[in-house]
């Protein structure tokens, strides 16, 4: 019920201007989903909603890209490999360094090479860090704000 639910909420907040917990409860109800407005908050932290503005200059809630991606490609599963997965994410420059559970890294590494991530250069991975090789130091900045926040949010 919740993986369908906070699928049904990455749908909402990719289709519609929501910028309020109170629009998304209400939208989840809409969608014939009846929810407090404490579930709403808790899943917007599991999911890393962030705020952004919209092309109107309102608030409204959006996903960080590299969860949009995934979302849009139906790979939701890699959340969840991620977030038991790894440990930490840092970044130097246009390297990003993915330090994983021993015995994980390739796994984690195998998952993010078939997504074909945009930017992504090339990916080494060892028993227990991957490196990322990007193209600029903005996009090493960018993917490691993203994998943060899905490590995080769990």
């Amino acid at each position: 019920m919740k993986n369908q639910r906070q699928q049904l909420i990455m749908q909402i907040v990719k289709d519609e201007n929501i910028g309020t917990q109170e629009e998304l409860r209400e939208a989840l109800e809409r969608h014939g989903l009846k929810v407090t407005q404490a579930t709403v908050s808790r899943d917007i932290r599991e999911l890393s909603l962030v705020k952004t503005i919209g092309s109107d200059g309102d608030y409204k809630y959006s996903l960080p890209s590299l969860k949009k991606d995934l979302s849009e490609q139906g790979n939701n599963k890699i959340f969840g490999i991620i977030s038991d997965a790894v440990i930490s994410v840092d970044y130097a420059l246009n390297t990003v360094a993915v330090k994983c559970h021993t015995g994980m890294a390739q796994a984690v590494c195998a998952k993010l090479d078939k997504l074909g991530l945009e930017n992504v250069v090339g990916t080494l991975a060892g028993d227990d860090t991957i490196f990322m090789l990007m193209r600029t130091e903005h996009d090493a900045k960018q993917m490691t704000d993203d994998l943060r926040s899905i490590i995080i949010s769990i």
